[in-house]
């Protein structure tokens, strides 16, 4: 099989990493591949991971929160719109 290279980024790049690692090119571009394709892989799977950890994070959060709906007054009192606040007689 051949491989080629047809950017001058990426023979110097290549001659660079084989000269610094003291491997062939062939193995040096070889080892480069596995470890990108290693990284995508991995975070392919992170992603994908991503949305089920979400709604497990939700799930177990959820019930430290009062959720039931806010009545006028509690609002009113959470907000400064409360007629004694607003300096109003009640």
């Amino acid at each position: 099989m051949a491989l080629s290279i047809k950017t001058e980024e990426a023979d110097r790049l290549a001659r660079e990493l084989s000269r610094l690692t003291g491997e062939t090119m062939t193995d040096a571009i070889t080892k480069a591949m596995r470890e990108r394709l290693e990284r995508v892989r991995a975070e392919r799977a992170a992603q994908g991971d991503y949305f089920a950890r979400v709604q497990d994070f939700v799930r177990r959060q959820a019930p430290l929160f009062d959720r039931r709906p806010v009545t006028k007054e509690e609002w009113d009192e959470a907000s400064g719109d409360t007629p004694e606040q607003r300096g109003l007689p009640k």
